[in-house]
């Protein structure tokens, strides 16, 4: 029998191609199966693939990519995701530096947290570093034990000018 007429029967071939003996719950090839994962996390931008890292799942070591994550493990390392947005579950944990386009914190983050665009710490998240990004937005709750630096990120990081001769004074830009 088919997997779409609502009866499973174990070792059909079907099940292969489309599901696994345990994940029926959303038909394959239905709207349900694709948005599933991005439902349970959040929004994501252009419908691109998103990695998933599991509560169960634990990493030691950078972790890097063009992709959106969601972490609901544990992450020690560097995370490095400049086209991408991270999303520290609620289960999640990151110990150390994080760097991406957008990042959402629901969870827990011991390190510097750089968003090239936009930084969300919800309700329950707790970042223990320094947060840089030119849009944030904390939540009535969050906690951030760290500096918070807001304003547009330049491209190269040029080091100050010396004074000039004369004791003049010029603005910068």
């Amino acid at each position: 029998m088919s997997l779409f007429s609502g009866k499973h029967r174990t070792g059909d071939a079907g099940e292969a191609a489309g599901a696994s003996a345990g994940d029926l719950s959303h038909p394959v090839g239905t709207e349900a199966a694709a948005e599933a994962p991005r439902s349970r996390a959040g929004t994501f931008r252009g419908g691109g693939a998103v990695a998933n890292i599991g509560k169960s799942i634990s990493i030691k070591g950078d972790l890097t990519g063009n992709e959106d994550i969601v972490i609901e493990g544990t992450v020690d390392g560097k995370v490095d995701l400049p086209a991408g947005q991270l999303t520290i579950g609620s289960n999640g944990t990151v110990r150390g530096e994080i760097q991406a386009k957008s990042v959402v914190v629901v969870g827990r983050v011991r390190g510097n947290v750089t968003g090239s665009e936009r930084i969300e710490i919800q309700g329950t998240g707790i970042v223990e570093g320094d947060v840089t990004a030119p849009r944030l937005v904390v939540a009535e709750g969050a906690a951030i034990d760290g500096t918070i630096q807001m304003g547009k990120q330049e491209a190269s990081s040029a080091p100050a000018r010396p004074p000039t001769p004369g004791g003049e004074v010029r603005k910068a830009g």
